[in-house]
């Protein structure tokens, strides 16, 4: 068996291996967790809530060596202190709105008879995390699944092995007991061989549109429903009447944070035409100041990227841009840091158009191609011109003109003068090949759970 490497983007060295388990302890460890559900869901729900929020806590005082490790395997600079705003928050809301969810909806309750609808745990949760934002994307189901009764299996990416260790040895310490969280290291067949044999009631995967299709393949026949976040092409419209200082600022760092790596990150930007050229010159310069650098730099506000592999797919895409008439507007020169591997200049490209790979194609990297438009409806036909929809940004000072618009574009998420952001009381789903299913809000408890029936009669 081949031991699973994570090679830092810092400096390319092998920062952890571990071997991934063999089928049979694979299977062992999913059977455990399927042993310990029923005594888990049997829990008080106020119990099993304090001890996911005690998990948590621990996690929190973990956050110094959290925000390091962070740093080597994917390459996020440490003056961002790593995902606990959002961990927290996330976990406080599906705290506080569970009972409420949970509860039984009553129909009658009468002398004759008692009609009700409850909500039950699927069973064992199987969580596939991805390593670009590793703490958040694996607490927006596993808090949930947890304070509902399931069990969960979590598989990380192989770039951020370590945030399944430290976020299971969290929750252990908090008391939630080892076979009701278990962190596991499998390779792709035995992942696909234990969605196959049904040893998982739910799957939530974050990751490629090819791996979202492996892991229907998988699950084929098995009815195994399935929660899949594949990825996007946000796109971003400023219309005539936006703040443009507000909408530069928002969305080049919408674009660029992470070194580009958000799953809501903004790729593609329509801009009205009577503000085009403002905006793209705040743009430039707004990109400008960043410094690229080494992440434990205290200076650095761009890290590498996680892989040099990664790197190499948004380098190849601006190449291919440039040489089909596009026009970058960022000297790599400014970026002295930029090596060819995995650490890389950020780039707005213009004169661009949806021939270009870097127009259509997730690019997930430092690069945002900037178009100009002349109303509403050009700026729409542009932003439903992908196979994505994620997430959606509109620049206005009306709600009205942002929901109209917002109700013609094909996505999951409209923002209003915001993006790449995450709202816990509102549900984070997609569309097209961004996915299916849903997670955080109240719909992120119904993902986790199954409706059950009660209709009791006395003779």
């Amino acid at each position: 068996m081949t031991p699973i490497q994570l090679i830092s983007p810092v400096d390319g060295s092998v920062y952890a291996e571990r071997m991934p388990l063999s089928l049979d302890a694979a299977i062992a460890a999913a059977k455990r967790a399927k042993a310990a559900q029923k005594a888990w869901a049997a829990r008080p729900l106020d119990e099993r809530i304090a001890l996911v929020k005690a998990g948590v806590a621990k996690l929190n005082e973990m956050k110094d060596i959290v925000v390091e490790e962070l740093a080597w395997q994917m390459g996020r600079p440490t003056r961002f202190g790593g995902e606990y705003g959002g961990v927290n928050a996330r976990t406080d809301y599906m705290s506080e709105i569970a009972a409420e969810t949970l509860a039984p909806k009553l129909v009658e309750d009468s002398d004759k008879f008692r009609r009700y609808l409850a909500r039950e745990a699927l069973g064992v949760v199987f969580i596939v995390a991805p390593w670009n934002y590793p703490y958040l994307t694996t607490i927006n189901t596993l808090v949930p699944a947890l304070i509902a009764g399931n069990t969960v299996v979590l598989k990380h990416a192989s770039q951020t092995l370590l945030v399944g260790e430290r976020l299971a040895e969290a929750f252990h310490a908090g008391g939630v007991p080892e076979d009701v969280f278990q962190n596991v290291v499998l390779d792709h067949a035995t992942t696909e061989h234990l969605i196959a044999n049904r040893y998982f009631n739910f799957v939530n995967f974050t990751g490629s549109v090819a791996g979202g299709k492996a892991m229907e393949r998988a699950a084929a026949g098995t009815f195994t429903p399935l929660g899949l976040e594949l990825g996007g092409k946000d796109p971003a419209y400023v219309r005539a009447d936006a703040n443009l200082d507000a909408a530069v600022d928002t969305l080049m760092d919408g674009a660029l944070f992470n070194a580009g790596q958000c799953c809501c990150g903004i790729e593609r930007i329509y801009v009205h035409e009577s503000l085009y050229d403002a905006f793209v010159e705040k743009a430039v310069a707004w990109t400008n100041a960043l410094k690229l650098g080494n992440p434990f730099d205290g200076a650095s506000t761009l890290g590498p990227m996680a892989n040099k592999r990664f790197a190499k797919v948004v380098r190849d895409q601006i190449a291919e841009a440039v040489a089909a008439g596009a026009k970058p507007l960022i000297d790599p020169a400014n970026f002295p840091a930029d090596d060819g591997g995995a650490y890389l200049a950020p780039q707005v490209l213009v004169n661009v158009d949806h021939s270009m790979r870097v127009m259509t194609e997730e690019s997930f990297g430092p690069v945002v191609g900037i178009m100009k438009v002349k109303d509403d409806a050009e700026a729409i036909r542009l932003m439903n011109d992908s196979p994505y929809g994620l997430t959606a940004s509109i620049w206005t000072e009306d709600y009205d003109t942002a929901a109209a618009i917002g109700a013609q574009i094909e996505t999951g998420t409209v923002f209003m003068n915001r993006a790449d952001y995450l709202d816990p009381a509102l549900c984070w789903t997609g569309c097209k090949d961004t996915g299916r299913g849903g997670s955080l809000s109240y719909l992120g408890f119904l993902s986790v759970t199954r409706p059950k029936s009660y209709h009791l009669k006395k003779v």
